[in-house]
């Protein structure tokens, strides 16, 4: 028997996040899935009046894939895949992988020159379709949450299929606001950070372009950064693992950045001019999710964070900045985590965690769930 809660999740995939149509083509691109989760999208799909066109891959095969791909076959999977998704109305991506950590071995010149080259199909994606990815709960991502399969698995489900359309309510004053504020600062320890983000708009993400979701995000005029920012979560990038990492920024590039591994990161920093500029600075509230667990979809809407990202902009509230990385970093500022305090034109907007504002009260965890 399927679980149940396939079929929920299925449903509010195809008719919440994506708004399937009768007559709309959606890719559903399913990575390391189990056949029977898959089946109960391709039916929902259906059930809407849309016709699903599915692509099954492997994190292991894709690994081998990329230590071989040289220029020339990269360019060929990006005009075929643009093909593809050129006939699409929507997409739907579930990432599962045995091993989070498989592609930790892909040397990180090829991992650059495949992003760079396969860049404009993912920006046709998110531009032109209406799409959703999320991740897919394995063993793999249960340890890496220090939690047991099955209790993972519970959180997942009890995260990828809440009340997304009452939180979607709670989020309109939190866009309202950052949309017409100028100046921001970021406070906490080894953290002080100031930018604009006057006239660049915000936009809320309400489950449908991401589940699990819960943020609003803006982005800092290109060149206004300055300071430092000290992440206190782990973050994982091209298969590899990065702690402790701190970036310095003057004038809105990254002049110092350091980690565990600071060869790694640099070199990732260094993949383009635009990699050291910044593409997306968001606040994050998910009510269950309290925790890093190495999984940026999660680990970027954990209550009380928010993260401060590298590289590529979206055209939505962006500032024009092109790269083929965008690295959400995440900074957790509840108490527990050392606390911290994000300021609205001289205003205290959130301390520790929780938003002070009467209007933006209905964002705090006590009130979302």
């Amino acid at each position: 028997m399927t679980d149940p809660r396939y079929l929920k999740l299925a449903k509010l995939l195809v008719n919440y996040s994506t708004e399937l149509q009768p007559g709309d083509r959606i890719l559903l691109d399913m990575i390391d899935v189990p056949d029977e989760f898959t089946i109960e999208l391709i039916r929902a799909v259906r059930a809407a009046g849309a016709t699903p066109f599915v692509e099954t891959r492997h994190t292991r095969v894709g690994r081998e894939q990329l230590l071989g791909m040289n220029e020339q076959q990269a360019a060929d999977v990006r005009d075929l895949e643009m093909f593809r998704m050129k006939k699409m109305q929507a997409y739907i991506a579930i990432r599962g992988a045995d091993n989070m950590n498989e592609n930790s071995d892909v040397p990180s010149d090829r991992v650059q020159m495949y992003s760079k080259i396969f860049r404009p199909v993912q920006d046709h994606r998110v531009n032109k379709t209406r799409w959703c990815v999320l991740r897919w709960p394995t063993p793999s991502m249960a340890q890496a949450a220090g939690m047991s399969t099955e209790a993972f698995e519970n959180l997942y489900f009890d995260v990828c299929t809440m009340d997304y359309a009452k939180m979607g309510r709670a989020m309109g004053p939190l866009e309202k606001l950052m949309a017409k504020t100028d100046q921001v600062r970021l406070v906490g320890p080894g953290t002080d950070l100031s930018f604009s983000i006057k006239g660049i708009g915000a936009k809320m993400c309400k489950g449908d372009r991401n589940i699990p979701d819960g943020e609003v995000f803006s982005c800092p005029t290109k060149t206004s950064v300055n300071g430092v920012i000290q992440y206190n979560t782990p973050t994982l990038y091209s298969g590899t693992k990065f702690e402790n990492v701190r970036l310095v920024l003057k004038d809105g590039k990254i002049v110092e950045a350091t980690a565990n591994n600071t060869k790694r990161l640099n070199e990732i920093l260094d993949t383009d001019a635009g990699a050291r500029y910044i593409g997306e600075f968001s606040l994050g509230f998910n009510p269950y999710i309290l925790s890093p667990m190495c999984d940026i979809l999660f680990d970027e809407k954990i209550a009380g964070s928010l993260h401060f990202t590298p590289g590529q902009a979206y055209e939505d509230c962006g500032n024009g900045n092109k790269s083929a990385i965008h690295w959400d970093m995440v900074l957790i500022q509840r108490k527990e985590w050392g606390g911290g305090e994000v300021w609205f034109d001289g205003e205290l907007i959130r301390k520790d965690g929780i938003f002070l504002k009467k209007e933006l009260k209905a964002l705090n965890p006590a009130n979302l769930k």
